[in-house]
């Protein structure tokens, strides 16, 4: 496994003080290509560790499986040329099943970078995947006040964000329990929801019924995509949605929570599933 942080010199400036030179813990980039049986696929820019799960999860999002014997086996290899050298951990090829609708490598080939999952698509639609899981059929609910407490249980269990405040991070709840299934940090947003969904493949966990996506920033158009994906029927975020992502939600029967914060949190889709103490009848205008 590749380093998750690094330590760097760095130059302290404070506004009427002498200069100071410093180290600090930054959080690592590194490419990670996957591979399909040894052709190219993908390359995406994130944080070394869990790249099986990151994989597995990628390749949920984006359609080619859903079941987790369709995911064969994994083994990290290096480029050509590189005599299984210092890249090793940077290339992952993977095994599936042949019932798997792997994207012709010609077509799909792209990069994505550790902000945005969809840089290289052609356009919106292309996107658009259709999910084996209908996340609108899902009749789970839960406490308005017991989800208020996810985003601060997901704060204090990251540990590299502690060390380097560069890292999203994203954990899955049971909506039913409360229970903490999993959490993963990454420097891309993306990539540590696909850690998340490849953990929940690999453990044999899809479709994610009654469950709750606790992401640490903002839901993007892609984030609510991974998550109809995997069958995960609320997302919550402590900070914005954007437009296109509560277009999805909203035609998906998703439900997403913005802005989740203390005890206040906007839910831009079926509000049905989040229970508060008052009726939304009694809530003026």
């Amino acid at each position: 496994m590749g380093r998750i942080t690094t330590r760097r010199p760095l130059t302290k400036i404070t506004v009427g003080r002498d200069p100071q030179r410093r180290v600090d813990t930054l959080a690592v980039e590194e490419p990670l290509e996957i591979r399909i049986n040894g052709n190219a696929l993908a390359v995406t820019m994130r944080t070394p560790g869990h790249d099986v799960e990151l994989a597995a999860g990628f390749l949920v999002s984006e359609g080619a499986i859903c079941r987790t014997e369709q995911f064969r086996a994994a083994i990290h290899c290096g480029g050509p040329g590189s005599g299984g050298g210092g890249n090793e951990y940077n290339i992952l090829d993977i095994a599936l099943t042949p019932d798997a609708v792997v994207p012709a490598t010609a077509a799909r080939n792209f990069y994505t970078s550790s902000s945005c999952g969809l840089c290289g698509k052609a356009s919106i639609d292309a996107v658009k995947t259709v999910s084996n899981f209908d996340v609108a059929a899902d009749t789970v609910t839960l406490d308005a006040e017991f989800l208020a407490t996810f985003p601060d249980r997901l704060r204090e269990r990251q540990s590299a964000f502690d060390k380097t405040g560069g890292l999203h991070a994203a954990a899955l709840f049971d909506a039913t329990s409360g229970e903490l299934l999993v959490l993963r940090e990454d420097i891309g947003r993306h990539n540590a929801v696909d850690k998340v969904v490849g953990w929940a493949l690999l453990s044999n966990r899809l479709p994610l019924r009654a469950s709750v996506l606790q992401v640490s920033g903002r839901a993007s158009f892609e984030l609510v995509q991974k998550a109809v994906m995997a069958g995960i029927p609320i997302l919550a975020a402590v900070s914005a949605p954007s437009s296109l992502a509560a277009e999805l939600a909203e035609a998906s029967g998703t439900t997403l929570v913005g802005f989740l914060r203390g005890e206040t949190m906007n839910v831009y889709s079926r509000p049905d599933r989040i229970l508060a103490e008052s009726s939304l009848s009694a809530i003026p205008g």
